[in-house]
Formats: structure tokens, sequence, C-alpha cells
């Protein structure tokens, strides 16, 4: 694939990109108090209240991706609606 045939992304896309890299950092720092938390062999439910967090935040990042995945098939030109349909449901059944 050259230059000329990459997709351009939207400004939404690219929106999204940042939202979900912040997310992922957020989710980073979080595993790292775990880590951390852990190592100063704190209390087991401060440390699972931190996971669970930790979880949460990545499942929120994961639904933004699912959402770019699925924008990205609704939006390609060279598939027919019972191709995209289909994208989206292997998408589904994939990462789901």
């Amino acid at each position: 694939m050259n230059d000329q045939t990459l997709p351009v992304k939207s400004a939404e896309m690219q929106a999204q990109q940042q939202a979900m890299l912040k997310r992922l950092a957020r989710v980073e720092g979080q595993v790292r108090g775990i880590q951390a938390m852990i190592k100063r062999g704190e209390d087991c439910e401060a440390i699972a209240q931190q996971f669970s967090a930790a979880r949460s935040a990545l499942d929120k990042a994961y639904r933004l991706m699912l959402t770019c995945l699925i924008e990205e098939a609704l939006h390609d030109q060279t598939q027919d609606t019972g191709e995209t349909l289909e994208r989206v449901r292997s998408i589904f059944t994939k990462y789901t």
C-alpha cells in the first residue's frame, strides 16, 4: 500500500484515538499504583478495589476501540450493506 491508498483519518477518528490513548495512560497509572500497593503490603481489599477500577477503565477504552472498528466498517465504501452488516457481526463475535 502506498501513501495514496492509505485511508485518511477523520478528525473524529483522531479524537477517538486520542481519547483511547488518554484512557490507556490512566489505566497504566492505575496498574503501577496497584503494583506499588502490593509492594507496600497494603490491605487486599484496597488492592482489589483498585483492580476493579483499573478493569473498568480498561473496559471503557476497549468499548471506544470497538466503536472505532464499527465506524470503520460502516464508512467502508467498498462494501455493500450486507457485507458491512457481516463485518459488524464478525467484530462483535470475535472481540466481545
